[in-house]
Formats: structure tokens, C-alpha cells, sequence
């Protein structure tokens, strides 16, 4: 028996995973969460085998935030992300946070329970147009962000101001200023609009 906890703030996503995958005997769903902390919080109650992740709960954190902190728990479980953001950028952070796998909603069932079982043997779970990209990355590397930088840059887009970047990640102006020169000098620009764009073109941002 595979134990498996869903965490998606969609309650009717959450029941329809349920009813997709009650037909496989094989499949044993432990509990649901509708935020991030309630995700670390089932997978450290119920231990299951593997989280089914959303990316995006409406909230500051994320469900690759979720998933980092969920494999640094004892024992951790595998985390499949299953979301409808496919840029590089969700992709590689779900993958840097110890995701086992990452499919798409739009996934046939069948796709999905396959993961599922590979995710709880330990194997990596990625649907083909996933690997594909990633992939194609390998082949053609593009600007690599680190976790802040994207934070910050994604912050810009917003249309947030240095000052309220620097409060909503505790961190000063001067660190801020910092790390946008570095993602102009990665990205090849020298304005923050400019930075956005080529950050969207190449898939790094949404």
C-alpha cells in the first residue's frame, strides 16, 4: 500500500485527486493540506510515502518552500509536485527544494499513478514534457538565478520598490542593490524592466 497526503488549496482539486486515484486498490490517501505549513505538518504526523505538492497556495510561501523543509524532516517522504506552472524557474526550484517528480495537471491519470509508484520506489518522476525541458536546458544553458535572486527579481516584477523588497525579505537596501546588479550582469541588462523581460523570454519568470 502507497500512503499519499495532497496538499493543493483547491479543495475541489484535493477531491479530485481523490476520486482519480480511489479506483487503485494499491493507493491509500492519509490526509489533505490547504497551506504550506499544514504540508509539513501532515507529512511529519502521517508519514506518508509521498506528498502530491501544488506550487502556488495563495500565501507568501511556496510548495517548493514546502517541500524543502518537508525532505529535511526524519525519514522524509518523496514530494511529487503536480501544478500548472511549468517555467524553468518553478521546474528547477521544485527540483532544488528535493522534489521527486514533477507532472502537470493536465497529466492523464494513468501518467500520474505511474509517477506516484516511481516517486515511492525512490526513482524520479518527471513527465516527458518536463524532461524534455530540462533536457534542452542541459543542452543550452541559459542564466542561472540563485533562490534569492529570483525572489527578488520576482518582487520587481511585482512592481515592488527596493525599500519594500528589502522589508518583505528582511534584508537592507544595499543587499538588494546588490543582488540586482547581479542578475543585470547575469541576464545581460542594465534596467530593472529590461531584467523582467528577458527573465519571462528565456522562462525563468512567469
Amino acid at each position: 500500500m502507497i500512503r499519499i497526503a495532497l496538499a493543493d488549496d483547491h479543495p475541489v482539486v484535493r477531491a479530485g485527486l481523490r476520486a482519480m486515484l480511489a479506483g487503485d486498490p494499491e493507493l491509500e490517501i492519509v490526509g489533505e493540506a490547504g497551506t504550506p505549513d499544514d504540508a509539513v505538518a501532515l507529512a511529519s504526523e502521517q508519514s506518508p510515502d509521498v506528498v502530491l505538492m501544488d506550487l502556488q497556495f495563495g500565501t507568501e510561501e511556496t510548495g517548493a518552500d514546502a517541500t524543502r523543509r518537508i525532505r529535511a524532516l526524519p525519514a522524509p517522504p518523496a514530494v511529487l509536485v503536480l501544478t500548472n506552472y511549468d517555467t524553468d524557474g518553478d521546474i528547477l526550484g521544485a527540483v532544488e527544494a528535493g522534489a521527486s517528480g514533477y507532472l502537470l495537471k493536465d497529466a492523464p491519470p494513468d501518467e500520474l499513478i505511474a509517477a506516484i509508484r516511481a516517486a515511492a520506489a525512490g526513482e524520479t518522476a518527471l513527465a516527458p514534457a518536463i524532461a524534455g525541458r530540462l533536457l534542452a536546458r542541459m543542452r543550452t544553458p541559459r542564466p542561472t538565478l540563485s533562490r534569492r535572486e529570483l525572489e527578488v527579481l520576482q518582487l520587481v516584477a511585482d512592481g515592488a520598490a527596493n525599500t519594500e523588497i528589502a522589508g518583505r525579505l528582511y534584508i537592507s537596501d544595499a543587499t538588494v542593490k546588490s543582488h540586482l546588479v547581479h542578475i543585470y550582469t547575469k541576464l545581460g541588462v542594465s534596467s530593472r524592466t529590461a531584467a523582467v523581460a528577458a527573465a519571462r523570454e528565456v522562462g525563468i519568470l512567469r
